[in-house]
């Protein structure tokens, strides 16, 4: 699909091959914080997901692509979708990179297809990102985007029996 095709990233649907490559990412502890995960995942509970990934996003109210370098066709993260709400024309966003691929600028890439795909292809009149006050590496990115900040959710994240506040960001197609 061309709108998901970059010069050194596509977006693609998930695959049954890539069980083992969302098994390291959603049970990778680093990343909890952000996933709201507390709990691993077992490679059943994963590929129930996988055989159910082909669901439309009108039924599920989510998305996940899989980001992947062109010339080496490696699986290099995941962006999402989330809270898909069609009635109010808006949808969250999540993205995650493995360590070894950020600073390249493959998130912004894939950020500026998905923007592209959801303004062109599924009517979305909004996108939301809820980013961590510390995280600058994506306030950066979603704001090179043109997402706003819109609001300050105070103690909204506890991580190590810290509350940490986390900023809503919103990119309205105007």
């Amino acid at each position: 699909m061309q709108t998901l095709t970059g010069n050194h990233i596509k977006l693609r649907a998930l695959e049954p091959e890539d069980l083992l490559f969302l098994f390291e990412l959603e049970n990778h502890e680093g990343f909890w914080e952000i996933s709201h995960t507390q709990t691993p995942f077992s490679k059943y509970i994963l590929k129930q997901y996988l055989e159910n990934a082909h669901l439309d996003i009108y039924e599920t109210k989510q998305l996940r692509l899989v980001i992947e370098e062109i010339n080496t066709q490696e699986t290099i993260g995941t962006i999402d979708l989330f809270d898909f709400n069609p009635h109010h024309k808006r949808a969250g966003i999540g993205i995650l990179l493995i360590d070894k691929h950020q600073q390249k600028g493959y998130a912004s890439e894939a950020l500026q297809l998905l923007i592209k795909y959801c303004f062109t292809h599924i009517n979305v009149h909004q996108l939301y990102a809820n980013i961590l006050e510390e995280n600058t590496k994506s306030i950066s990115l979603f704001t090179k985007h043109n997402f706003k900040k819109v609001g300050l959710k105070k103690d909204w994240i506890v991580s190590n029996n810290t509350y940490k506040n986390e900023i809503l960001f919103q990119l309205i197609n105007e």
